[in-house]
């Protein structure tokens, strides 16, 4: 996605990593939008692509956070305290963050698709026993394993769209990759609320693993063959290269940060709503508190549309009215009305999935080696700040109220765009050399 005309986005060579300072890099010279094998919108392929990765995407976000809108029952249920709960959260997420660089390089070796298809696959199957978890230990054991399965996904998703797709339709693709993301989070806790409402939580969890497999089965079936991914033996020592030279580059740790800082805040807003709403004023029933999550949708509509923002904004642009959006959706759920705090949580959803479409897509476009490395850091961090803003969320709630979450979610979103404040500094310093240099 080029850069707007509002000079929110300045475009240079880099010969190093310490030269970089916009969120708008160059793409890879061998990944053009002139080669015609690339899947377009459109076309065949692009459709099935697009539908298989949605369908991943529903059945990872349903998985990964099963247990989050049936927290307040697993309480009940278990007869632990919120915090506690939370950790059948926290540990999902946690297990994909440490996973998902070692599965990235794994993809290396044995392609996207494989390793998609094998991650579904485990992840699903492990849907179908964590109902039957005996206590609160052995529950959370479970989902950190589903999670570390999962970790498969996401990281050689975003590799596969990089190498399959041409560069201008990246950030779309991507996005629908996230909305099929929004829809399983949305129609999984909705799911497992109504399910566990009639019948129990396990009974929820159930339904919820069920539908994961029947997106593998149809992940597997719809995926088209990669055309441009070419296999190679990752090294520890290569591998630890690659990690480090990501890890050095300004831009990338940026969007590696907010990508953390936005998921500390959905982690916590959306893993402690349905203590607040199911108790005292509003006593909501936990059917109505899953349906809650309808609000997904939100996230679905402005991570599609995270394309046309940054066309016209810019990506650091588009960062900034994510982070407003986020802040101002906070700043409603303090009432005690359920009409403000409804909308405040959909400003919350829309913020935070138009940022993360933004920031994972810049990162995709910015990796020109070791794609699935970077893209493996970006979900390390991203999924890192879920499981932080879980737990975190939880403690706050205990100790302060919502308030006391809706605190930590603030903080979040300054230092966020105070990171986005200083690469548009360094942008401006950058355009300034440039000029005094071609004027010389």
């Amino acid at each position: 996605m080029p850069p707007a005309d509002t000079g929110a986005s300045v475009v240079i060579a880099r010969s190093d990593a310490s030269t970089a300072s916009s969120l708008s890099p160059l793409p890879s010279s061998s990944n053009t939008d002139s080669d015609d094998t690339r899947l377009v919108p459109g076309g065949s392929g692009y459709r099935r692509m697009s539908f298989a990765l949605f369908a991943a995407g529903v059945a990872t976000f349903a998985l990964l956070y099963s247990t989050q809108a049936l927290l307040p029952a697993i309480s009940g249920g278990l007869g632990v305290t919120a915090d506690q709960a939370s950790w059948t959260v926290s540990a999902a997420t946690g297990g994909l963050a440490l996973a998902v660089v070692p599965l990235s390089a794994l993809s290396e070796r044995f392609g996207r698709r494989a390793t998609m298809t094998a991650a579904l696959c485990v992840a699903a199957l492990l849907g179908l026993l964590v109902p039957f978890a005996p206590d609160l230990g052995s529950l959370i054991a479970l989902r950190a394993v589903q999670g570390a399965a999962l970790a498969g996904v996401p990281a050689s998703a975003m590799a596969y769209l990089a190498e399959e797709v041409r560069p201008k339709a990246l950030v779309g693709a991507i996005g629908l990759f996230v909305a099929g993301n929004a829809i399983g989070g949305m129609t999984g806790r909705i799911l497992a609320g109504w399910v566990a409402q009639a019948w129990g939580w396990r009974a929820g969890l159930c339904a919820v693993g069920a539908l994961a497999v029947v997106c593998a089965l149809t992940f597997r079936l719809m995926i088209p063959k990669a055309r441009h991914f070419t296999p190679s033996t990752v090294s520890a020592r290569s591998l630890a290269h690659t990690l480090r030279t990501h890890l050095t580059d300004p831009l990338l740790c940026r969007l590696y940060a907010i990508g953390a800082l936005f998921m500390t805040v959905f982690g916590a807003v959306y893993t402690v709503i349905g203590y607040r709403l199911a108790e005292a004023p509003f006593s909501l029933p936990q059917g109505v508190v899953g349906s809650i999550f309808l609000i997904y949708l939100v996230g679905t509509a402005s991570s599609a549309a995270a394309g046309t923002l940054v066309a016209r904004l810019g990506r650091r642009g588009a960062l900034y009215l994510a982070v407003g959006t986020t802040a101002v959706g906070l700043l409603l759920t303090v009432t005690s009305s359920l009409t403000a705090i409804l909308v405040g949580l959909v400003l919350i959803t829309a913020g935070f999935f138009a940022g993360h479409a933004v920031a994972s897509s810049s990162v995709s476009r910015a990796a020109t080696t070791g794609r699935a490395q970077a893209s493996a850091l970006y979900q390390f961090a991203y999924y890192a700040g879920s499981s932080v803003g879980g737990t975190l969320g939880a403690l706050a709630f205990r100790a302060a109220g919502w308030d006391g979450t809706v605190v930590l979610g603030l903080l979040a979103m300054v230092a966020a765009a105070s990171i986005t404040l200083y690469a548009t500094h360094r942008a401006a310093v950058q355009r300034r050399l440039l000029i005094a240099a071609a004027r010389r």
